[in-house]
């Protein structure tokens, strides 16, 4: 490690996020995106891949241009992607974001679906559509998981209305 670097312990920095993400939910979106943009300078882009994922899962919600937020969301993706790999890689090791990461799947796409709307882009939507309704099957029956089929639901409704009916979406599956 570089002098003047620490490891900081992983708890330790989605704490940090968490606290950045209340100060934006609480309206101050510029100072949050300034915090977690120095987050992302602390961890770098070879930091713990559940960090990653997490700190610009966030910093796509701070951005004002569409295509910016579409970066970090991609970034996201590939981070989620990257720590599914690594606890595919080592079993033994028992990696415990791993959970915590196919929770995130859901949302990851739909953000991205959101994204792709906003620019015009619905097939790409309907594709991270259909992502995240796959992907919303491991969320448990919680408030969590419930607000996340709801937004599923309601993008579908979003995107039926911005693009005009799609073959093969209709109404969500009805559980029995």
């Amino acid at each position: 490690m570089a002098d003047g670097q620490e490891q900081v312990a992983p708890d330790s920095v989605l704490t940090r996020i968490g606290q950045v993400v209340m100060l934006h939910h609480a309206g101050d979106r510029e100072e949050a995106r300034h915090r977690l943009l120095g987050l992302w300078a602390e961890i770098g882009v070879h930091g713990d891949a559940l960090q990653r994922c997490t700190l610009a899962h966030y910093l796509a919600d701070t951005q004002d241009d569409p295509e910016d937020e579409l970066a970090w969301d991609l970034r996201a993706l590939a981070a989620a992607n990257e720590a599914e790999g690594e606890a595919a890689g080592d079993r033994s090791a028992g990696y415990e974001g791993m959970p915590a990461v196919r929770a995130l799947y859901p949302s990851l796409h739909l953000n991205l679906a959101a994204d792709y709307i906003r620019l015009a882009r619905p097939d790409a939507a309907r594709t991270h559509l259909h992502r995240a309704r796959g992907a919303a099957r491991v969320l448990a029956a919680d408030t969590y998981g419930d607000r996340v089929r709801a937004a599923i639901r309601r993008m579908e409704i979003r995107l039926e209305e911005e693009s005009g009916p799609t073959g093969g979406w209709g109404p969500p599956r009805q559980r029995p």
